[in-house]
């Protein structure tokens, strides 16, 4: 019954009723700036499309899938330590794991581990702080230290052996794990009073600063011997 409500709620007026279009305001953006970053100087790049265009596409995807957690932690605040903690770990993991996996299958797996690490580390770290404080941030920082890795990792172990057929996988699962994040956010926090409410402003900001550093790093950051 709480998933069927959770489903309504989808058109509502709390924050959930915002989740479908932080997701649409999320792709937007990362498309916009794509479309901006590919006229002003990425259509000079050789094989701009078919090297990087599906992994920067799926990492768009990534991205959106992630901020609609990131906005219902910012309107509901803190909440009790075990949902805080997965919470914090959850989004750590998802936040480490996908952009190291698409940067990975693009830079290899050093660049590709170190801006997993950094991006899931510190959404993991945000998110559990905000939550509910030290146990939560160590949740965050153990998940994105170790979906940053695994992310690169899963990169070179399927490298020669369907890495794009894994990359539309991972995210497949990653999707089915946010969304159960927040139905899990909504369940134990709908009973209460949210701390604030906010337009699309920060989404958006978030995803432009993302997807032009991540687009920036695929492009013209380090690669290793492997893809060089």
């Amino acid at each position: 019954m709480s998933f069927k409500q959770f489903i309504k709620e989808l058109g509502g007026e709390r924050v959930e009723g915002e989740l479908v279009k932080t997701v649409f305001y999320s792709l937007l953006t990362s498309f916009i700036t794509l479309g901006i970053l590919y006229f002003v100087k990425l259509k000079s790049i050789e094989n701009f499309i078919p090297k990087y265009g599906l992994y920067i596409f799926l990492v768009s995807l990534s991205y959106a899938i992630l901020t609609p957690a990131i906005r219902q932690v910012r309107v509901y605040g803190e909440c009790a330590c075990m949902p805080g903690m997965m919470i914090g770990m959850t989004t750590g993991m998802i936040a480490g794991f996908l952009p190291g996996f698409y940067v990975g299958a693009t830079n290899g797996i050093f660049i590709g581990s170190v801006f997993g690490m950094i991006v899931g580390i510190g959404a993991g770290t945000w998110a559990g702080k905000k939550c509910c404080g030290v146990m939560g941030v160590m949740e965050g920082i153990m998940a994105g230290f170790m979906g940053g890795l695994m992310g690169a990792m899963t990169v070179l172990m399927t490298l020669n052996d369907h890495l794009k057929a894994m990359a539309f996988i991972v995210l497949g699962i990653c999707a089915v794990i946010a969304i159960s994040l927040n139905y899990m956010i909504y369940k134990e926090l709908k009973e209460t009073e949210t701390k604030k409410k906010e337009d699309h402003f920060f989404t958006i900001a978030l995803t432009f600063l993302l997807i032009t550093i991540t687009i920036w790093l695929m492009v013209f950051g380090p690669k290793s011997g492997l893809f060089g």
